[in-house]
């Protein structure tokens, strides 16, 4: 296969992009397990020459049954996502694998699920859509560039996200999945986790309906700095769940 000359001005080695990596931490705040370890992720960052960025994560959740899911999610230099690729197995065994793609009129998948076999779907939006849900927790604080910081207290919506699965643990399909989402800006912190102190920004996920099950208020904290770091994050209810980065590792490139 032939490839295009290397320009012989240029040094031989590119790397244009930068990177951050780290670890979330998933434990439990009910009475009986206060601080207990029930899963973890690793997560990567890579974001590209041309602006665009790709999140590759693995995901653990140790609580019967379990749940191990791997994506890779990606979103232009505007921040509207391209395409998502994700693998789930429960109780250690195979759920699904879909690939995901979205057009400014619409989003498709196609996938292959135990329950359902083969699955592809295409559904029309509205407006290109803004966001997408693969449910790693990395992920989650890229919902709230979305959000107006100057309404703090406020209410505000996303009229169209799309999930790859509306089980709270995203545990099911995976498939396309389309609701609304409510989110308060809360407003500036300083913020010390296991991975070190930030200038961070504190958002709420309102309590959800439009969820086969209700899912409760889940408080998020995001650096503040631009690139929508996942800080952490809790959720009330009978979940009683908490995140924290522990680990965070910057490459080249990648401002402190």
């Amino acid at each position: 296969m032939s490839q295009t000359p290397a320009d012989p001005k240029l040094p031989i080695l590119q790397r244009d992009h930068r990177s951050v990596m780290g670890k979330v931490l998933y434990t439990s705040k009910k009475p009986d397990r206060m601080n207990q370890e029930r899963g973890r992720e690793h997560f990567r960052i890579d974001v590209h020459a041309d602006g665009s960025r790709t999140c590759t994560a693995h995901c653990e959740i140790d609580d019967r049954p379990s749940v191990m899911r791997d994506i890779t999610y990606t979103l232009d230099k505007a921040w509207m996502p391209t395409d998502c690729f994700v693998r789930i197995s429960v109780a250690s065994k195979f759920m699904g694998s879909g690939w995901f793609r979205f057009h400014p009129k619409y989003a498709e998948c196609e996938a292959w699920t135990s329950l359902e076999g083969r699955v592809s779907q295409t559904l029309d939006v509205d407006t290109p859509l803004v966001t997408f849900q693969n449910h790693a927790i990395a992920c989650d604080a890229w919902h709230l560039r979305l959000i107006d910081q100057k309404k703090p207290g406020v209410v505000q919506r996303i009229n169209q996200i799309l999930l790859s699965s509306p089980d709270h643990r995203g545990a099911t399909g995976p498939m396309l999945y389309s609701i609304g989402m409510t989110v308060m800006f809360i407003g500036p912190e300083k913020v010390t986790v296991g991975a070190g102190t930030f200038d961070a920004l504190h958002y709420q996920f309102v309590t959800n309906p439009e969820l086969p099950q209700e899912h409760p208020p889940y408080d998020v904290w995001c650096t503040a700095d631009g690139e929508y770091l996942f800080l952490k994050g809790g959720v009330a209810g009978y979940m009683q769940t908490h995140y924290e980065l522990v680990e965070l590792s910057r490459g080249p490139h990648w401002s402190a």
